[in-house]
């Protein structure tokens, strides 16, 4: 038993921290769900996920969860993977803006453009722009080296380059020069083959 216990179902968010737990390089076991069979609403899982949604992760008995939250906490517990930027630093705040990106403006911008509401919001009641206009903003973004931090690869990589990662796997973001590119030297790294190639073996037995 390793101090890192991560909850997971394959084909779900889950993904993005088994490739972050792969960067990251510490020992972890997995707990693997079947939520098609209710196993995210047993008592057990509850308790450490209150919504009954993965990925999850316990270390030292604490729990977390939110996929940009796991990151960023296993970005800062692990420093020697040099995959954070330290407290006091100037470039914190972009790295944290660079963390959320995906979930709290890329996500919610896509599924606005899946599903089109039957009225518009004002642009003031939301905090995202439209979806053009945010990956406007990661091209701008990627203009300072070849990851969001320039040359330092870090967990905000993991969680934003997996969001384009998957919008554009469905169809869901245009596929955009600048962001196939990217996209493409994330899904080359070792750490990421690794993740997959774990996946793909659990999934026969994820059900």
């Amino acid at each position: 038993m390793t101090e890192l216990m991560f909850y997971h179902a394959i084909s779900s968010r889950g993904a993005v921290v088994r490739w972050m737990l792969e960067e990251v390089g510490e020992p972890y076991d997995v707990t693997l769900l079947n939520l098609k069979a209710g196993e995210g609403r047993k008592p057990e899982f509850l308790a450490v996920s209150p919504q009954g949604k993965v990925p999850a992760l316990v270390h030292k008995g604490e729990a977390t969860t939110e996929v940009a939250a796991i990151c960023l906490y296993l970005a800062d517990a692990f420093p020697r993977a040099g995959l954070t930027v330290p407290v006091g630093e100037p470039r914190r705040g972009r790295f944290l803006q660079w963390i959320v990106f995906n979930p709290s403006a890329i996500e919610p911008a896509m599924m606005d453009a899946k599903f089109p509401r039957t009225e518009n919001p004002p642009p003031t009641a939301i905090g995202y722009r439209n979806l053009d206009t945010l990956l406007d903003v990661v091209v701008q973004g990627l203009g300072r080296g070849p990851y969001l931090m320039g040359e330092q690869f870090t967990a905000a990589d993991v969680v934003t380059g997996s969001g384009l990662r998957w919008g554009m796997l469905f169809g869901m973001i245009p596929e955009r020069r600048e962001l196939k590119d990217y996209v493409a030297r994330l899904t080359a790294r070792e750490a990421f083959q690794r993740a997959e190639e774990k996946d793909a073996k659990a999934r026969p037995q994820a059900g």
